[in-house]
């Protein structure tokens, strides 16, 4: 499976929905070549021969700068210094603030089959687009099934096995308030290192599948403050159905999380059973959650207040024995 962003995608629906707007002035031949990182090079030197730092599968800017230099060069010096530019591999030249690079540039491009394309943004704005729609479509992703809910403006993505109540906590959640982000299938990006995006798939959107109703539009039916188009991951709650036999926490000591794309998430595993009320325990796990990020942790504080008790009573007994040997 290939790898990376094709140069035609970029030129196509991915470029514009970034604001990019490219127009594609040569090198038609090579729109299948791929980019493979999302950092971009604009290394000008590159030009006076100094290529050695020219990285393979980054997109090479040519701003104002480089087509001025270009520009003094007779034609012969622009030939051969692009010649030997695109003898390196590297997917395609982009051509910053609507310039008009010299015909050899084209030429050269054509020859080599390496595209290049031109956006009427400023160098800087153009870079940081670019780097944005591809860090975007390389970032590692991965399909849950689960529901993923926005409650006090924390991520909550609800996991559990079909039929187990999720969409119907989401309801009550909505109900509540919050806002619904997916239901069914959540789809989940990690941008940067340590960030995790979930969104709903196109077609399912704003949708929920309830048993016995069917399908529905919470959009149509709570207005469009109840749901939202993406979310960042910052806890999963785990609903399971009720086991005798197995032993739940109910401390909350320790701190539980699971495996998400490389990157541990803070893990709940809530049991299901009749007369639970599940949608009011996800919620108040979510400001749990919340309190513990703000340095408030409610089960180590009441063990510290038993600690200092249990030192407290032990001076006393001992002050007791020294008196009563007195």
């Amino acid at each position: 499976m290939a790898t990376g962003v094709s140069v035609g995608a970029l030129l196509g629906a991915r470029g514009a929905a970034g604001g990019l707007d490219l127009d594609l002035l040569a090198g038609a031949g090579g729109l299948d070549r791929r980019i493979s990182l999302p950092y971009v090079q604009k290394t000008g030197l590159a030009l006076a021969g100094y290529d050695e730092y020219l990285r393979a599968g980054r997109v090479l800017i040519f701003g104002e700068s480089e087509i001025r230099f270009l520009e003094q060069l007779n034609a012969g010096e622009r030939a051969q210094a692009l010649r030997r530019l695109f003898t390196r591999d590297f997917p395609c030249v982009m051509v910053t603030m609507g310039l008009d690079g010299p015909v050899e540039l084209s030429a050269e491009a054509e020859r080599a089959g390496v595209p290049v394309v031109r956006t009427a943004l400023q160098t800087p704005v153009a870079i940081a687009r670019l780097t944005t729609i591809l860090e975007d479509r390389m970032a590692p992703r991965e399909t849950r099934h689960g529901v993923l809910m926005d409650i006090l403006g924390l991520g909550v993505l609800m996991t559990g096995d079909s039929g187990i109540g999720k969409s119907e906590c989401a309801l009550d959640l909505i109900g509540r308030g919050h806002r619904l982000v997916a239901d069914d299938t959540v789809e989940i990006r990690c941008r940067g290192e340590a960030i995790l995006i979930g969104t709903c798939p196109e077609l399912t959107r704003h949708h929920v599948e309830i048993r016995g109703l069917g399908l529905i539009n919470v959009t149509d039916l709570f207005g469009v403050s109840a749901t939202r188009s993406s979310k960042r991951v910052e806890l999963i709650v785990h609903l399971e159905r009720w086991d005798e036999t197995r032993e739940y926490d109910r401390l909350g000591l320790d701190v539980t999380t699971t495996d998400v794309l490389g990157i541990n998430v803070p893990l709940v595993v809530m049991p299901v059973a009749p007369g639970r009320n599940i949608a009011m325990l996800v919620e108040v796990a979510a400001r749990n959650h919340l309190l513990r990020s703000r340095g408030r942790h409610a089960a180590r504080e009441l063990v510290e207040k038993l600690e200092r008790r249990l030192e407290q009573l032990s001076e006393r007994d001992g002050d007791d024995l020294e008196t009563e040997d007195l």
